[in-house]
């Protein structure tokens, strides 16, 4: 059986010029279904190993990165307060690609145009390895948690919502 070779994206190409262990998950993409369901049934694993990409703006208009799980919701007041400004709000839907160089669904935390302070949920490290987008849409990359917050220069914080 011959297996097929994922075109690299700028994520892969980052973490293999870097020399960071990394593994890859493809998965059918469902622009109905952002929930993660369908990625972590496809994948066989639990929808808490799954982590979505959400860039928003500071009230000093300056870009912040979080990382949470696919299941829950990203604490806008957590955030703010992560990120050291008084209040976050999500970038638009049109604004992504121009900021990221990334479609929505296929944002990843690594190999942004620029990088922007990273945080990535706590929950995280609660797993010996994460899965994020991997760049583009039905690519996951598969990573340890604290690898992936030391190559992005991430902090691990409590930003999730109760």
């Amino acid at each position: 059986m011959k297996k097929h070779k994922i075109e690299k994206t700028n994520a892969m190409r980052m973490l293999d010029q870097s020399n960071i262990p990394y593994e890859t998950g493809e998965y059918e993409y469902d622009e109905s279904d952002l929930s993660g369901d369908h990625v972590a049934d496809y994948l066989g694993i639990s929808k808490e190993e799954i982590f979505k990409t959400l860039v928003t703006r500071g009230n000093d208009n300056e870009l912040y990165v979080f990382v949470v799980p696919v299941s829950g919701e990203l604490d806008l007041k957590k955030a703010a307060a992560a990120a050291g400004v008084k209040k976050v709000e999500m970038i638009h839907v049109k604004e992504i690609f121009n900021l990221t160089g990334y479609l929505r669904g296929g944002c990843s935390p690594i190999g942004m145009k620029k990088q922007y302070p990273t945080f990535i949920d706590e929950t995280a490290i609660l797993f010996d390895k994460i899965y994020i987008s991997g760049g583009k849409r039905g690519l996951q990359i598969i990573i340890d948690p604290q690898v992936l917050a030391d190559f992005t220069g991430a902090k691990l914080v409590d930003i999730g919502k109760e």
